[in-house]
Order: structure tokens, then sequence, then C-alpha cells
């Protein structure tokens, strides 16, 4: 059993946890994500690690409430128990040796970027980081991005925080403006990332991907991850997440990560319906 320590909502629909695994803490590293069960009945889902403290042996995950399994997660509060949480798993992001990097976040896909634009900042590479949201009320770790980024640029769809436009905007004025990056690292909707790397491919800019949207069981044995990476089969979950963005097929991508929308939002309601028939019994 793994003891909640912290919890904190984010915003609306995203939700921080500060969870005590300090087996977990010893080893992770930023871009690698834990698998987890809320009860011994649930399933399991991976998450991604947004942070992690080795002097505590805490994990830190930042989820969005999207299905039965984190609409579960969510009801749990400090001091309270989830029954399984195992990792670090995946392949750590590669971040020793660049000297300069434009880190791009897209909704809760910042929850990834953020412990990668730390550990570059604290190697002492220049980072710059973009983030993009629908509006300022989606808008999460602000401060954390501020207090590891030299330059820090929030652009907002609706204009209401930051800037109004795409994190494409934000990184095309950059390099325009005579910006020189070794590698941009873009993770959050495979849209966006899929445009990222559309532009950054003209400017011939190395650019690292995260594929964790597609990710399902999270061990390779669902095929549910499988993408094409230069002509080649991969799996996100063992081979990556990270893969050169320049050689993903994105739109093979974006068509299956569709296949488990409408389980995923009739499981959500019918666990709403069960909680909300219990407490009204």
């Amino acid at each position: 059993m793994f003891r909640i320590e912290r919890k904190e909502r984010l915003n609306s629909t995203v939700t921080l946890m500060e969870i005590y695994a300090p087996k977990v803490a010893k080893k992770a590293e930023p871009g690698q994500f834990i698998i987890l069960r809320v009860n011994e009945e649930g399933e399991r889902i991976p998450l991604t690690i947004a942070d992690f403290d080795r002097e505590k042996g805490t994990v830190t995950i930042i989820f969005q409430i999207a299905g039965a399994t984190t609409k579960l997660l969510d009801l749990k509060n400090e001091g309270e128990y989830i029954s399984d949480f195992a990792g670090p798993l995946g392949v750590a992001t590669k971040t020793e040796g660049l000297k300069k990097v434009a880190v791009i976040g897209g909704g809760v896909g910042c929850a990834i970027a953020y412990p990668i634009a730390k550990k570059l900042h604290n190697l002492g590479a220049e980072v710059h980081s973009i983030v993009g949201f629908r509006n300022k009320d989606l808008v999460i770790l602000e401060d954390e991005f501020r207090n590891v980024s030299d330059i820090y640029k929030v652009m907002t769809d609706d204009g209401s925080k930051g800037n109004k436009g795409l994190v494409t905007d934000a990184l095309k004025a950059l390099i325009e403006s005579g910006e020189k990056y070794d590698e941009v690292i873009a993770i959050g909707p495979l849209v966006m990332m899929k445009f990222v790397c559309l532009l950054t491919k003209e400017y011939g800019i190395k650019t690292t991907v995260s594929m964790n949207p597609i990710m399902i069981d999270g061990t390779g044995m669902c095929g549910g991850c499988r993408l094409t990476v230069g002509g080649k089969i991969k799996f996100a979950c063992v081979d990556g997440p990270d893969f050169d963005g320049h050689q993903v097929d994105f739109d093979e991508a974006i068509k299956r990560s569709g296949m488990y929308k409408n389980f995923e939002r009739h499981a959500y309601e019918d666990t709403c319906n069960l909680l909300n028939k219990e407490v009204t019994e």
C-alpha cells in the first residue's frame, strides 16, 4: 500500500498527488512513468512521473480526470492509500550534453515537460519553456516552470493568459528572432506534437516527442501503444516514451488514439452513476 502524502487540485479536471514510494523515488528520472492500481480490483493505468524527491521518498503524479480509474483516484485524500505503485518504467529522457533547449508543453502534458525542464536547468542548460492551454483556468505549474526557465511563455487559445495563439507561434517567433536550439522537446496532445515537428523540421532542429498519450497497459503486452517510427514498429511503453519526432507517423498514432475513447467514456459514466447511487442510498 502506498500513502498519499499530498493532494492538490491544479484546476477543475487536473489533480496532483505526492505518493510515498521510496523505492520508486530512488531510481526515478524525468520521462519515466509508473503503473498504479487504486485498489485490488482496479485496472492498471500508466501515469508519467511529474516529479520526485529522493530524500523524502516521494513521487509526484499529475493526472487528468478522464476515465473511471482517474475518477476513483481523485476521490482519494491525503493520508489514504492506493494499492499498487510500480516503477520507474520506460526510458528516461536524454538530457546530458544539451546546452540550449526549448521545452514545449501542451495542457496536462506540461506535467511531463516540467521535470525535464527542471533537470535541464539543474544541469546548467539554458531552458526556454513554452506552454499552451485552452484558457487561463487550465494553466498549471506556472511558478514551477518560471523557476527553471530562462524564457517562459504561456499561450492560450482565447488569449485569456499570456499570448493568444499556439505553442508553434511562440516557438517560430523565437527561432526567427535568432534563437538556436540544440534540441526541442515537445510533450502534449498528439496534434500539437505533430505540428511542432513539422515546424522544427523546416529549420533542421532535432526534436524529441513523448508518446505517452497512446499508452494503455504500460508493459508492451497489450500492443495498444504500438506506433511507427522511421518505418519500424515501436512500443511507446518499452521502447520510449521518447522518440525522434521527425520519424514518428503521427497520422497513424492519432487515428489509433481514438480507438478507446467511447469505452473510456462509458466506464467513466458507469463509475459516476455507481458513486451517486452509493451516496443516495
